[in-house]
């Protein structure tokens, strides 16, 4: 579900499997047989006029987000415009002024199409894009898809669920919150809105008497206008002036018949807690305290603790979710007026077509970024293989996941002074006293054997098990896969282990496995997970060579291996962090489903993702080992973007009128390069053992680096991209008119410009393929006053390249192009990586990284 649970076949956090249809349907579901009941499907249809988002300007989207009537439930299709539409001409949209409803113009087309027919409108789409999801059998698919004002037809695709210390160690409390004034108005006046599982609005974190705070309650967001749903499960005075929008989507489940009100609740409430758990980890409240198994971690604090939250429920526990939903949401979001959109939402393969950008969510995103939204996207849990990156588009913020120097070590010491590391939140056995280990293997009664229970060792049941032999013991229980996938789990072998009136018990890999992570775990006794499988071996070797049998019987007389736990309740600090973590999803961006390569740099940078404290939802019970608590320990690129939309709250907060590329340029040009010692930033690269495979960061491992909070409020200089550029770049790519037009209703054709992803105005430069030499601008804004840059580079292996100007001054406010050109010297296929640095004389560093893959040297 909604959490890092890693096994060597790649679990995602967030998995959607895209089934995509073009407007000629050459995919369908089901049989030919004529029985429309047979291959009923939910399919997203877009028509060929644009959304609102692209014929306003800023301003009249302000307006109308302001005065638009609000739906319930989440419902979008009530929502009518209130200004007239800017020069839409005949060519271009076919008709010379909207229509007054454009709900009602879907539901007409629907009736007129579809005459006499049963079919069900689940929403209208109108604000990111236009169009409509609808429940039709494939012929009746067939029908829409030859209408000429149809423009594309997609099959739904299903969707399923991809802190104490990080402000610290990313150092606000002395840096980013003190230039807003302390934590007590960081990121105020900010909305943050979260697509997830929703939100236990009953939680501390989310709190509005604030005590911490120096006002009295929370200010009501002017140019926020969304809405609470109230239901028997979020009943009225769920929401307050933190939590100030909560609805949920799930239409498209409740259509498919899959919808379990008891278990997914259909309202705003979080039956997971991963929604839960990244809102806080975004916005929560300042000074928490974390209280787990009876045991204080700290207080707890997210990255924007002043900023507001809403929440857009369209994932769920028991199925995760569809796009058709999640559509919804965004479109939802985007009318409201959030600043900040958090997303946790990868699919498990490449979307088919001309490109990865082209699908629902990605375009409805783009549409939300034109509106000034900035879109933070977890990068996916699918690494450490290159092209593993699961978020594609230069418009959106793609996070990868790192450590923080914080760990909760814990160890047993043998009884040969041998001593092996470990995990749990645990307890230690009684100081200097050390007891019997007993195998659960060994410890059998007569009417159990391995043969009837592979995997009795796993400790799951207590009537397998002689008392006698384990009482006063540590019990050695084994783990696999089986822990991953909840058929075994850390609390019932505990629960085992105090029915046997153990003293404690000792988890160790099974060796037939292939490595994976279990999540620290707190445990009510003493305790210890050892996840390295070497580590286990040299347990098992230790164990078994102090096992006494009787000489002629070869059976069991006595035990002779003891150990003593020394708890993992206290935290201790590593010295090299961040790292990336082997999970976390690398580049280069593919641009199409044969994985060819984009020339837009992913991940855009790495922030804290692994062992993150954050809020828990109460009624969660898909983590049995935090069940019943109101904080969990969760690991996943999930966790890490949260971490960036705090603060990009916190940028948003002092720069009101940047737009979402500006907000991206502050976070990347200023990130880290190097970890807490000043070596580079490492990253693990196998599953197994990943400690042990460390080597040097890339920019396809780690983006521009580490996120750098307080840098990132003084950035100096700015790369902004507008909606024109990203337009620019996709009709840029081959074969994509019809696609543009159909997702954003503009033409191509009026858009005389064209451009590669090389050319965006980003900040970071990457070339799939340098055939020769290639010649690359890049124009930077002053923000941060009159200053003299000096520019110094390392170019990639095999290139040479030449920066220009070597040096300049600028003054505030003013632009400033730089040329780049780059020659390939030696052919080559595999990425090499340079740098461009920026130097200002008051203190400003722009970092600029730059990747080539394919290398042609001409003749």
């Amino acid at each position: 579900m909604g959490r890092v649970m890693l096994v060597s076949f790649g679990f995602l956090l967030l998995v959607i499997s895209f089934g995509f249809l073009s407007n000629t349907l050459g995919q369908q579901q089901g049989d030919d047989d004529g029985d429309d009941d047979d291959d009923s499907a939910i399919y997203i249809v877009t028509i060929k006029q644009p959304p609102i988002v692209h014929l306003y300007d800023e301003e009249e989207l302000k307006q109308i987000r302001q005065k638009h009537q609000r739906s319930k439930h989440g419902h979008t299709s009530k929502f009518i415009p209130q200004l007239q539409p800017r020069n839409i001409s005949r060519k271009r949209h076919g008709k010379s002024r909207r229509p007054p409803s454009i709900a009602q113009t879907h539901d007409s087309f629907l009736r007129k199409t579809l005459k006499g027919e049963k079919y069900i409108k689940l929403y209208s789409y109108n604000y990111l894009i236009n169009g409509f999801a609808v429940f039709v059998s494939s012929q009746q698919a067939e029908k829409l898809s030859k209408r000429s004002e149809v423009a594309n037809i997609v099959l739904d695709f299903s969707v399923r669920t991809a802190t104490t210390y990080t402000p610290q160690f990313m150092g606000l409390p002395e840096g980013a919150w003190a230039k807003e004034g302390g934590f007590k108005i960081a990121g105020e006046g900010i909305v943050i809105g979260f697509i997830d599982t929703g939100i236990d609005p009953n939680h501390p974190s989310f709190n509005d008497n604030d005590i911490n705070s120096h006002h009295s309650s929370y200010p009501t967001p002017k140019h926020f206008s969304g809405v609470c749903e109230v239901t028997p499960d979020f009943p009225s005075g769920s929401c307050n002036k933190k939590l100030i929008g909560a609805r949920h989507f799930a239409q498209s489940a409740i259509t498919r018949g899959i919808f379990n009100s008891s278990e997914d609740y259909a309202s705003p409430f979080d039956g997971d807690g991963h929604g839960t758990h990244t809102a806080s980890i975004a916005a929560g409240n300042h000074g928490v305290p974390v209280i787990v198994s009876n045991h204080n971690f700290g207080n707890a604090s997210g990255i924007a603790p002043r900023a507001y939250i809403s929440v857009y429920k369209a994932l769920y526990k028991s199925f995760g979710g569809f796009a058709a939903d999640v559509v919804a949401a965004i479109d939802q979001a985007a009318q409201d007026g959030v600043d900040i959109l958090s997303l946790s939402i990868t699919p498990n393969r490449k979307p088919p077509g001309v490109a990865t950008f082209f699908n629902p969510i990605d375009m409805a995103i783009l549409s939300a970024v034109k509106s000034g939204i900035f879109v933070v996207q977890a990068a996916g849990n699918t690494g450490p293989s290159p092209k593993s990156m699961s978020s594609f588009s230069p418009w959106i913020f793609t996070v990868g996941a790192s450590s923080h120097d914080r760990v909760y070590s814990n160890s047993i010491i043998l009884g040969n002074n041998v001593t092996i590391p470990g995990l749990g939140f645990a307890i230690p056995t009684d100081d200097g006293k050390m007891y019997k280990m007993v195998s659960a293997f060994h410890a059998l009664n007569n009417s159990t054997s391995v043969d009837k229970d592979m995997y009795v060792g796993e400790c799951q049941d207590y009537e397998n098990f002689d008392q006698k032999l384990v009482s006063g013991s540590l019990l050695m229980c084994s783990y696999s896969v089986r822990f991953i996938l909840g058929l075994s789990t850390i609390k019932q072998a505990l629960d085992v282990a105090k029915n046997l009136s153990a003293v404690g018990v000792v988890f160790y890999m099974d060796p037939y496995v292939l490595g994976f992570q279990i999540n620290p775990t707190p445990m009510d006794m003493p305790g210890i997970i050892i996840p390295s499988a070497e580590d286990s071996k040299i347990l098992l070797k230790y164990y078994n060579s102090s096992v006494q049998r009787d000489v002629t019987t070869k059976e069991i007389v006595g035990f002779g291996a003891f150990a003593a736990i020394e708890g993992g309740l206290k935290a201790s600090f590593s010295d090299r962090a961040p790292k990336v973590m082997y999970y976390s999803a690398r580049g280069p961006d593919p641009e199409d489903n044969s994985f060819n390569d984009a020339d837009i740099l992913k991940p855009n940078l790495v922030a804290p993702g692994n062992s993150i404290w954050g809020a828990w939802s109460s009624a969660s019970i898909d983590s049995p080992e935090f069940k019943g608590e109101r904080f969990a320990m969760m690991s996943g690129t999930s966790m890490a973007a949260p971490h960036v939309a705090g603060v990009a709250a916190l940028i948003k907060q002092t720069y009101p009128q940047f737009s979402p590329s500006a907000i991206a340029s502050a976070l990347s040009t200023t990130a880290l390069l190097n970890d807490i010692k000043g070596g580079p930033i490492m990253v693990q690269r196998t599953f197994s053992n990943p400690d042990q495979s460390l080597s040097n960061a890339t920019p396809f491992d780690m983006g521009s680096g580490f996120v750098n909070a307080t840098a990132a409020l003084d950035p100096g200089l700015i790369f902004d991209t507008s909606f024109e550029d990203y337009m620019s770049f996709l009709c840029g790519i081959n074969g994509s008119d019809s696609v543009v037009f159909n997702y954003t209703g503009i033409s191509c054709s009026d858009n005389n410009k064209t451009m590669s992803g090389f050319d965006l105005n980003l900040p970071s430069i990457t070339v799939s393929t340098l055939n020769g030499t290639q010649f690359v601008q890049r124009s930077m804004r002053n923000i941060g006053g009159n200053e003299t840059y000096n520019v110094g580079w390392s170019p990639p292996y095999g290139v040479s390249m030449k920066v220009d100007p070597t040096q300049f001054s600028i003054a505030m406010g003013d632009t400033q192009v730089l040329s780049v050109t780059l020659k390939a010297i030696k052919n080559s296929s595999s990425s090499s990586f340079g740098r461009i640095g920026l130097f200002g004389n008051t203190g400003h560093i722009v970092n600029i990284p730059v990747s080539v893959i394919a290398k042609v040297a001409s003749s």
